[in-house]
Parts: C-alpha cells; structure tokens; sequence
C-alpha cells in the first residue's frame, strides 16, 4: 500500500517542469526600496530626488528638509520636515515610512563652514552621528558625501589617490573625515552598509551655495546676465569638477552596485579639472564680450590645499564608474540651463 502511496507522489521530469515555471513566473518581484534624502533643498537633493524617482517610483522617494518648500517641489513627490539633530524624530521617519536607503546631504559648505565653526560642528559631525546610528538601529543602507576638501595641504595633489595623508584644514573637510572614519568603523565593527563617494566641485545651474568651487557656477548667472564676472580665485587654481548629471549617476550606480563589488567604503570620483581662466575660455564662446577679474581671498587659501587631479581609477575598476561629460559639454549644457531656469524664466523665478 505504500509503495502505491509513493508510486502516486512521485511525477516525471516532463510533469514538474511546467510547474516550477509557473511558480517562478508568478514570484513577486523585490519591492524598491524606500529612500529618505536629507537636506533635500540643497544643490543635490531636489534633482537627486527626481533621478531616484525615475527609477524607483515617485512615492517611494521622500525628500526631506528644515525649510519650507517651493509648490513645484510639493508637486514632484512626496517632502517632509527633517531636523537631522532630531534623533526621535528621524527614528520616527523612518519607521514610519519604512524606509531603507538614506541618502544624506545635510551639511554646511566648505566657506560657510568657516563663517560658524559651531554651526558646522553641530551640522557635519552630531548629524552623521545621528544618521550613523539611525541606520545601524534599523538596518539602512546609508550614503554619505565627502568631497576633495578631506583633504589637505599635506596630501599630494596631482594626482591624489583614494589612500593617502589627509589632514585638512577647514572644519567642513575635518567632519568630512570624520564621517569617512565612522562609517567605515560602523562598517567593520556591526556590518553596516555604509557607502561614501568623495565628489569634486559639482557644477550645476542652482545659484552657488557657499563651496570654494562655486565660482564655477557663479561665473555662468554673472556672465549670461551682465557679461562680466570677479573670480574670487587665481586664474590657474586647477581643482577637480563634475556636472551635476554625471554627480548623480555615480551615486546612483554606487548605490546600486552589489557589496561584494566594493572593495572599499569610501571612493574617488571625478569627470576633469580645470582652471578658472579655461572655464572662461571656454564660456566666452557662447558670450564673446565676457570681461572676468580676479580678486583672490581667503577662499584662495582653501583651493591651495585641495587636490588638482583626483584619482578615481579604483571607482572606475571595482564598480565601472565612467563620467560623460568634458569641459566642453559641460559649459554647452550650463549655458543652456541657466538661460532657460534662470534668465528667461518668467518674473526671474526658476
């Protein structure tokens, strides 16, 4: 009788195969994950968000911010109130939103920083602290940006790898350091899926937000709107750049890339470096009567301690990160940008 039992139970190859194709057809496929951006209203977040919403559906990525958002930000998807010194209230975000990746932009800038140490302090380094052990707690998946402002006069600049003597000198580049440090230790020590890409001077049509390398997006309003410009750095002070849309992509695919592929926490990314007198160079072909002075200040200091060639080629071996866009395309795109966001837009609002 048993035997006629199993005899029964048991199908041929030709039987099990139709079977095991339809369960694998109607698996359900891997929910997206949830983002939280912080500081979403500065120069990253807003097109951050929208990149991420392209590939992830609008609901699932939550911008977030202390300031009161603009009604086309409201309309993009959804925004909520953040204060990343808040730790019950950023726990309370993240339950109940679920959410699974942090994307956290929160920071004051490299010349701001300068202005108000202890603004800076509380900012850079008590709010990595908070998003450090909010995604420990909950088990994020958490970015934070560095920049070339970890590191300092005694780095070599040109080129400056991915290890090496860092020791800046500005706070904004100290708390930079600091978050490198504790994320990778947060990494080590409880397997946190820490990940940190260092950004160059991002360029981008938002109006400059208090960076050294901001004159690289100055340039273009003062330039498109008055035909003149006062650089604030030496016309060779060679830094590293990168347009806005090459920024985010490699953010994207860093967040993307599988753990295994990462041989390290913390990259180098870049796309080129240059001078501001070639950035005018190349601008004054699109405005011909460009007249630009330079009146170095305390900014010059910083830009001297910073890398001039960034060297990325562990970012492009071990997760196949390729910028797209040169000097050239990256003025062509700057100049149609802020001439459609910013000069011709209606009443002078982007």
């Amino acid at each position: 009788m048993w035997r006629r039992c199993l005899t029964s139970l048991t199908f041929s190859q030709r039987q099990v195969q139709p079977v095991l194709r339809l369960i694998h057809h109607k698996a359900p496929a891997t929910r997206p994950p949830k983002i939280l951006i912080t500081g979403g209203l500065g120069q990253l977040g807003i097109e951050c968000a929208k990149l991420m919403r392209s590939h992830y559906g609008n609901e699932n990525v939550i911008l977030s911010d202390i300031i009161k958002p603009s009604q086309a930000v409201l309309e993009n998807g959804p925004y909520i109130f953040a204060d990343i010194l808040d730790f019950k209230g950023l726990q309370k975000i993240v339950v109940d939103h679920r959410i699974d990746w942090l994307i956290h932009f929160s920071a004051l800038l490299s010349a701001v920083g300068e202005q108000n140490v202890p603004l800076a302090v509380r900012v850079n380094i008590e709010g990595v602290h908070n998003v450090i052990e909010l995604a420990k707690q909950y088990k994020l998946r958490v970015f934070v940006p560095s920049t070339i402002g970890a590191f300092g006069p005694d780095s070599p600049r040109n080129p400056t790898p991915n290890v090496t003597i860092q020791r800046p000198r500005t706070i904004y580049g100290v708390s930079k350091v600091h978050a490198e440090l504790i994320g990778e230790y947060y990494y080590h020590k409880f397997g946190l899926d820490f990940r940190c890409l260092r950004f160059p001077g991002v360029i981008s049509s938002d109006p400059p937000g208090g960076g050294t390398t901001d004159y690289a997006v100055a340039v273009f309003h003062e330039a498109l709107r008055h035909g003149k410009y006062t650089c604030y750095l030496k016309p060779d002070t060679r830094l590293p750049m990168m347009y806005i849309e090459d920024c985010l992509r490699a953010l994207l695919e860093f967040m993307r890339a599988p753990n295994e592929q990462l041989k390290r926490r913390v990259y180098n990314v870049t796309a080129m470096s240059f001078t501001p007198e070639e950035l005018v160079d190349q601008l004054s072909k699109h405005v011909p009567d460009l007249h630009v002075t330079y009146k170095p200040d305390s900014r010059q200091l910083i830009a001297d301690s910073w890398p001039q060639i960034f060297d990325d080629s562990e970012a492009r071996h071990d997760w196949h990160w390729q910028h797209k866009y040169d000097l050239k395309n990256l003025v062509d795109f700057m100049v149609k940008d802020v001439q459609e966001n910013y000069i011709n837009a209606p009443n002078g609002q982007p």
